[in-house]
């Protein structure tokens, strides 16, 4: 299984850097996986909605211009689907006993997703309720689907 995670925007932090590093490292014995990086917008302090619009239909261009052909896009978008840990896994499995081994894990950035890319995109995910940094939901991605790849293959993980 080939796995994407395209985010906006570069991590800065060390911290962030390190707990990515040693999620890729223990995917890796599960599935091929990468993150791509795209450039993130400059937002000014005070956005106009036509603005707004401007900025994330650029980041959309630059995220398109990086997928994957034939791959299956998953954006994480406040309004998507909130499964638990073990329907997460599960809908993974699924996707694999499907055929879909190439799919893309899509973060926007500080603003958001484009809703257009959203509404193309092949299933939405809902992480949390609660409001993270675009940089810090990497980690929990990275860390999500590690605990998923342990659930499939039946593997202890602390709960």
């Amino acid at each position: 299984m080939q796995i994407q995670i395209v985010s906006v925007g570069k991590l800065r932090e060390k911290y962030l850097k390190d707990a990515c590093s040693e999620y890729l490292k223990r995917n890796s014995r599960f599935c091929s996986i990468k993150v791509i990086e795209v450039a993130e917008e400059k937002v000014p302090e005070t956005l106009t909605k036509a603005q707004k619009e401007t900025v994330l239909k650029k980041e959309a261009e630059r995220i398109k211009n990086v997928l994957p052909k034939n791959t299956f896009t998953i954006v994480l978008d406040l309004k998507g689907e909130k499964p638990d840990s073990i329907k997460f896994s599960q809908q993974i499995s699924s996707w694999m006993l499907e055929g879909k081994s190439n799919i893309t894990f899509i973060i926007g950035g500080s603003i958001g997703l484009d809703r257009q890319l959203v509404q193309e995109s092949n299933y939405s995910l809902c992480l949390s309720d609660l409001t993270f940094p675009h940089q810090l939901v990497r980690v929990i991605l990275l860390e999500q689907i590690y605990r998923c790849f342990k659930i499939i293959n039946n593997e202890p993980y602390h709960k």
